[in-house]
């Protein structure tokens, strides 16, 4: 398993840490999804495949152990559980539950990449007949998450630099909704209501590209107060 191409998962309850643990892990090469709670990263296996969980242990509703060993029941893919540094049952816990790793908070990103890194290194190499590409379907269209391609049947649908980078952003947290104030800031531009209108003509250029009728889009959606979401079959 190289690092490089690998698909993390976040999934912790609060949203500062989540949001840096995944500026972090992009900036060191990774494809990184996030989930806010146990409920949300289930909604997100359930559709994509990931090479690994990064899994906060205290959670509201289903903690982090218990989701361990749902994961477990149907999947082998590597779990890194972030614990309080007195959570010492809940370690064990989590290692018994099928966790490959923990690591105690606080902790230091560089740490973090460190244990990420070496679990990743432990996984065997997968073929090419085996590898399963990582697709999202939205209708007729194909996303490859791995490539950024746009796929039409057999033909490619070409994007602009910043609609691949709106699919990425996108693609990474299908299901959850993304601010305009978001968007500027995942796109790296300026903060500003110029730079919100400029995402919103990007995202109705992009449903021209993906969307059966562009007006009522079904898969790149505006929610009310929210921004926009990606809903993928």
């Amino acid at each position: 398993m190289s690092e490089n191409d690998a698909h993390l998962l976040i999934v912790d309850d609060d949203e500062r840490i989540r949001g840096l643990l995944q500026k972090f892990l992009i900036r060191n090469g990774f494809l990184v999804s996030a989930a806010r709670d146990a409920a949300h990263a289930r909604r997100l296996l359930s559709g994509l495949d990931f090479d690994m969980i990064v899994l906060d242990v205290m959670m509201p509703g289903e903690d982090g152990v218990s989701l361990t060993k749902g994961i477990r029941e149907t999947s082998q893919t590597p779990v890194l559980l972030l614990t309080a540094r007195s959570e010492t049952e809940d370690r064990i816990k989590g290692l018994e539950a099928g966790a490959d790793d923990y690591l105690a908070k606080p902790f230091e990103p560089k740490e973090l990449l460190l244990r990420i890194n070496a679990i990743l290194r432990r996984m065997p190499e997968t073929t090419a007949e085996s590898s399963v590409p990582k697709l999202l379907t939205l209708g007729d269209i194909r996303y490859d998450i791995e490539r950024g391609e746009m796929w039409q049947g057999e033909d490619m649908v070409r994007l602009t630099a910043t609609e691949s980078q709106l699919m990425r952003i996108f693609s990474a947290r299908p299901g959850e909704p993304l601010s305009r104030a978001k968007l500027v800031e995942e796109l790296g531009r300026d903060k500003g209501q110029a730079q919100e209108r400029a995402v919103d003509v990007q995202i109705t250029r992009l449903r021209r590209k993906m969307e059966a009728d562009p007006k009522q889009p079904r898969y790149l959606q505006t929610v009310r107060g929210a921004g926009y979401m990606l809903a993928p079959d």
